[in-house]
Formats: structure tokens, sequence, C-alpha cells
């Protein structure tokens, strides 16, 4: 199914999905470079799930564009602090480093670092009214301090089970691999060239 929309502003969260899918042979658009003068379209992402909120997107901005789009919803979930940040993970803070200390913050003194990383795919098939809802999970704990420069969001901090060392030293290579995203997108894969089927 090529040429669908990829339905945000983030350009990493673009790139990363774009390498991810592009395996499969889905050719995934950047949306702002479609919607032009028109700008992007006004989604409040108000719902108290990840698959709620994507789909929110999805339905947006395939309909302000006329064509497929797909969405993602992520955060990350910390057991020591109830699961949160969760669905408000982007919004504790204005940037990445921001978030970074909110969560170091709260973590100070902290024990139990257990935390996982989830990612749910939405995407909205238009023309078809058929939609395909695709979920990833990434476990692993937090750490002390922020460690390596390569990726983005909470992953200077997350160490993946298995290994000693956080996903922004680990890189892009093992990232494709092991995150929430890439377990989300290869769900969403297998649906879309009919190895699973989707109602």
């Amino acid at each position: 199914m090529p040429g669908i929309v990829f339905a945000s502003g983030n350009r990493d969260k673009y790139l990363e999905m774009r390498s991810l899918l592009a395996s499969m042979g889905v050719v995934l658009l950047f949306g702002p470079d479609l919607a032009g003068s028109a700008g992007l379209p006004s989604v409040e992402e108000d719902r108290d799930t990840y698959a709620g909120n994507a789909a929110v997107k999805a339905l947006a901005w395939g309909r302000a564009l006329g064509r497929s789009a797909l969405a993602d919803d992520s955060g990350l979930e910390v057991r020591a602090l109830g699961w949160e940040p969760g669905v408000m993970s982007a919004r504790v803070a204005p940037d990445d480093g921001a978030r970074i200390e909110w969560l170091l913050e709260r973590m100070r003194g902290v024990a139990d670092r257990e935390a996982r990383f989830v990612a749910a795919l939405a995407l909205y098939e238009a023309g078809r009214g058929r939609w395909l809802l695709a979920e990833g999970f990434c476990y692993g704990r937090i750490a002390p301090a922020p460690m390596g420069r390569s990726g983005f969001g909470y992953d200077p901090l997350f160490i993946p089970r298995g290994y000693d060392e956080t996903l922004a030293v680990l890189g892009p290579e093992v990232k494709s691999r092991l995150s929430h995203r890439s377990v989300a997108a290869r769900a969403l894969g297998r649906m879309l060239t009919g190895c699973c089927v989707v109602k």
C-alpha cells in the first residue's frame, strides 16, 4: 500500500517509521510536506489510550489530505510512578531535555527502575473505511543518568531488557530491532501483507 501519509509533524518519528516500513514495501510520506499552504490539521490528543490518540490523528490527517494516513501515539510507563507518564509522556515538559529532567527528579532515590515503552499505530484507509491497529512494547529500566546522543525522547534514559546501555548509546540499528515502534510496525506490516486478517 504505497503513499501512506505519516500523520505527524515530528520528523524524527517519521524517519524512524519510514525506515521500519520500507522493508515491507510501504512508502511513507511526511504529512507536513503534503499539507502545504493548507497547514497542519488541528488535532486534540485528548483520549486516554495510545490507540485512541493515534486514531484521532490518522483520521484528521486522512480526511484533510484525502488519502490513507498512519499515526502513532507512544509513551513511557514507569512502574514506580504508577505507570506514568504514559499518554502524557510528550506533554510533561516542552522539550526532550526538560522531559528527561522531569523524570529524573521523580526517580531520585527510587530503587524500582522498571519501565516500558508502549506504541500504538493506527492506519486509516481512505476510501475503504477500514482501520488497522497495532501495538508494541519494549521492556527495560530507567538509567540513573542520561547516556548517549542517538535517538530522541526518553532514549538516553531507557535501558532495554538484556542490555546494559541506553537506547541512545545502542544506536538506531539496535533500536530498530527492539523498540516499541518496531514491534508495532512489524505487526502492522504483517496485516498489510495479508499475513493477518483484520476486520
